[in-house]
């Protein structure tokens, strides 16, 4: 079995900083893209940052130049650096990691985590 376990969410004021880490663990053979994606109340989830195995990144432009998206792939963990936190901001923060689980097969099966709330106070 596979886990993806998110952690660092909380309470901050606007102008803050936040960092989230998500691990994977269990059946693992490789992982590929690990991301993070984001949904506030009423809203549909939306990409936030995405790093590939070998770390090339993408951002939503609503986060650029404030977010920075890394890997430990050592660990099987990614994490997300927010800084100048802004209320629109506040959502539950989700990652995912799209992971194969056995060297037989090409298939990579995206597992995501059970998220982590994020709440940005004016």
């Amino acid at each position: 079995q596979v886990q993806v376990v998110e952690s660092g969410g909380g309470l901050v004021q606007a102008g803050g900083s936040l960092r989230l880490s998500c691990a994977a663990s269990g059946s693992i053979f490789d992982i590929d893209a690990m991301g993070w994606y984001r949904q506030a109340p009423g809203k549909q989830r939306d990409l936030v940052a995405t790093i590939g195995s070998g770390g090339s990144t993408n951002y939503a432009d609503s986060v650029k130049g404030r977010f920075t998206i890394s890997r430990d792939n050592a660990k099987k963990t990614v994490y997300l650096q927010m800084n100048t936190l802004k209320p629109e901001d506040t959502a539950v923060y989700c990652c995912h990691a799209d992971i194969r689980i056995s060297g037989y097969s090409s298939t990579r099966y995206r597992y995501w985590g059970q998220g982590t709330q994020v709440t940005v106070s004016s």
